[in-house]
């Protein structure tokens, strides 16, 4: 049990960190937020199971990048471009859960194709495609922020030693 819970806190609490000083430089940019839902299971996977295959860089990047590109595709094709997230409305349309399974299962078949398995891209095609990592500054923001977790929780992965 101590084992565990010194692993846990070798773990979580750099990730912790970072998450945290992610959010407080897209505070402190005044650029939007930085801190979003992808990037807590990918800075787990990065930090807590760093040779384990889906936290691979080349997993992370190819998942990420085509859920962001394939998200932004189904904004595009189901004339959502300019449409209010469903953060804003509170609620989804039909129009919205179509692009938001269109945008998920075709990252699934590009990280299938490339064999490139990393989970949290899903996550990142539904902010995408629902409008909530909207084109402009939540975009910019999201993208910020993956970049700052895929740099620093591989040298957090160093620090925090193996999981037992």
């Amino acid at each position: 049990m101590r084992t565990r819970l010194r692993s846990g806190l070798r773990i979580g609490l750099p990730v912790g960190l970072l998450l945290a000083a992610v959010g407080a430089a897209g505070l402190l940019s005044g650029a939007g937020v930085w801190l979003t839902a992808t990037l807590g299971p990918t800075a787990y996977l990065l930090v807590a199971h760093p040779r384990d295959v889906t936290a691979r860089a080349r997993n992370a990047i190819v998942g990420h990048g085509s859920a962001l590109v394939l998200g932004l595709l189904a904004l595009a094709v189901f004339g959502l471009w300019n449409a209010p997230s469903v953060a804003v409305t509170h609620h989804e349309t039909w129009v919205q859960i179509a692009a938001q399974g269109c945008a998920v299962a075709l990252t699934l078949v590009v990280l299938t194709v490339a064999d490139a398995h990393h989970a949290p891209a899903g996550a990142t095609a539904l902010l995408v495609s629902s409008g909530i990592a909207a084109p402009g500054l939540p975009l910019l923001g999201l993208v910020v922020g993956l970049v700052i977790v895929l740099a620093v929780a591989p040298l957090l992965a160093r620090l925090a030693g193996p999981v037992r």
